[in-house]
């Protein structure tokens, strides 16, 4: 068997182990006494900025969540007043049309007016010019007439021809 001496491998002591353990408690002690509020503090410092980040981190997502929010609804009353200034448009589109379809209806109506106007002017004149000329033509007749010495039944049937056949193709010929 084995002869195992667990003093002999670790090679230690009691009275080292004993000032192992006390300079490991000085070690503590003077670590706790000169240093343990300054690592606190820098741990408890890191520990806040870490939360600070955290805490900026779920701020700034809230916020970007709002705007997001406040952009699509913007979007969408954007996209509604598209839409109505669309149909307005449209119904300002249409009603210019009828206004100016109702508009060339009555100068195209007004021009016709105006034309029958001058056209029954110029038929006015043209019976007047015809009345002038045939008063001429009758006194003319009527000058063959008392010059061929007809008799006045024969002259006024002549001259009641000469009237009724005026402006006739017969009358021209």
């Amino acid at each position: 068997m084995l002869d195992f001496d667990i003093n002999a491998y670790l090679r230690l002591k009691p009275s080292d182990m004993l000032i192992i353990c006390i300079s490991t408690l000085l070690i503590v002690w003077l670590a706790k006494h000169f240093f343990w509020d300054k690592v606190l503090g820098f741990l408890d410092a890191r520990q806040a900025a870490i939360q600070a980040d955290i805490d900026a981190g779920a701020k700034d997502r809230a916020d970007g969540e709002a705007y997001k929010a406040q952009y699509e609804a913007k979007l969408s009353d954007v996209k509604i007043e598209a839409r109505e200034l669309i149909e307005s448009a449209k119904a300002s589109a249409n009603q210019e049309k009828r206004d100016i379809l109702a508009s060339a209806r009555k100068e195209a109506d007004d021009m016709k007016a105006k034309t029958r106007k001058e056209l029954e002017r110029e038929k006015a004149a043209a019976k007047d010019e015809m009345k002038e000329a045939i008063v001429e033509v009758a006194f003319e007749a009527a000058k063959q007439i008392v010059n061929k010495e007809l008799d006045e039944k024969a002259h006024k049937q002549y001259v009641d021809e000469f009237i009724d056949h005026a402006g006739d193709e017969s009358w021209q010929a």
